[in-house]
């Protein structure tokens, strides 16, 4: 800047930063760097008109039904996230401790936000009663639930590291399984499991977030899953009343609503929003 003039206009495209000569519009971009843009997305929202380009925007452009480069097909995935989001998260690792309805729509959800590293944890199969609110497939009945997760999450968001451990998880594991994240999602069935955990982390690791699930079952309102700042590293989600019981089933609507405030929870952790 020079006399209050801006000499340089710096903004990304499809990830590269580039120097511009202001003024400069949202299509003059285009017609410069993709001219065949039939989508322009501004700060991870789609522009239909022109505006001008302020210093530091974040432009993706994309050509419906083009294949991308592997150079730019990460940043395309994340086009649509608030613009630095995929930056702060994509050198940190969370935990997931079980991979039933909570933790395989966790861990699919911190997958497409562009997590760096999943550390996955569990010691079942995959079978047709998980298939009501599972993230899992007709055709992957019988395999490892980590192995089909794995699978899922490839499919999805390849530039995701994962990390699996087909075991049950002891407290004596628990150190050497989730030593390197910085947040832990519970998503066991068990009330004894999910003390287990939280206990262990708390007592062995207590520079840890655990991100915990309490009272998900049935298909109560859905505005009593809450999450509760139970401490200062320990959240619990749920109605905190309502667990599987007889009569009281376990279904894909309730549930899901839980492990999105699971997974939106860590996304905040990891921003250093909880803080």
């Amino acid at each position: 800047m020079k006399n209050g003039v801006l000499k340089y206009l710096r903004v990304k495209v499809n990830e590269r930063e580039v120097s511009l000569t202001p003024p400069c519009t949202l299509f003059q971009l285009r017609d410069r760097f993709k001219p065949d843009a039939d989508l322009i997305i501004l700060n991870g929202f789609p522009m239909e008109s022109d505006r001008p380009l302020k210093q530091g925007d974040e432009v993706v452009l994309i050509r419906r039904g083009e294949p991308p480069s592997p150079e730019e097909f990460e940043s395309l995935m994340a086009a649509r996230h608030t613009p630095g989001i995929h930056q702060k998260i994509k050198d940190s690792a969370v935990g997931i401790a079980g991979l039933g309805g909570l933790g395989s729509m966790v861990a699919i959800a911190l997958a497409r936000i562009g997590v760096g590293t999943l550390i996955l944890v569990d010691f079942d199969v995959v079978e047709p009663s998980n298939l009501n609110r599972q993230q899992y497939f007709i055709h992957q009945i019988g395999m490892t639930k980590v192995k089909a997760m794995t699978e899922n999450l490839s499919r999805i968001n390849p530039y995701v590291r994962i990390v699996c451990f087909h075991e049950k998880l002891d407290r004596n594991s628990v150190g050497r399984i989730f030593k390197d994240v910085q947040v832990v999602v519970e998503a066991f069935d068990r009330a004894e499991e999910k003390a287990m955990l939280i206990n262990a982390i708390s007592e062995q690791m207590p520079d840890k977030y655990i991100v915990a699930a309490s009272g998900v079952a049935g298909y109560g309102d859905n505005n009593e899953i809450k999450t509760i700042r139970f401490s200062s590293k320990i959240y619990i989600i749920g109605d905190q009343k309502t667990p599987a019981q007889p009569g009281v089933g376990l279904m894909a609507p309730r549930v899901g609503i839980a492990a999105h405030h699971q997974a939106n929870t860590v996304l905040r952790i990891l921003l250093g929003e909880e803080k």
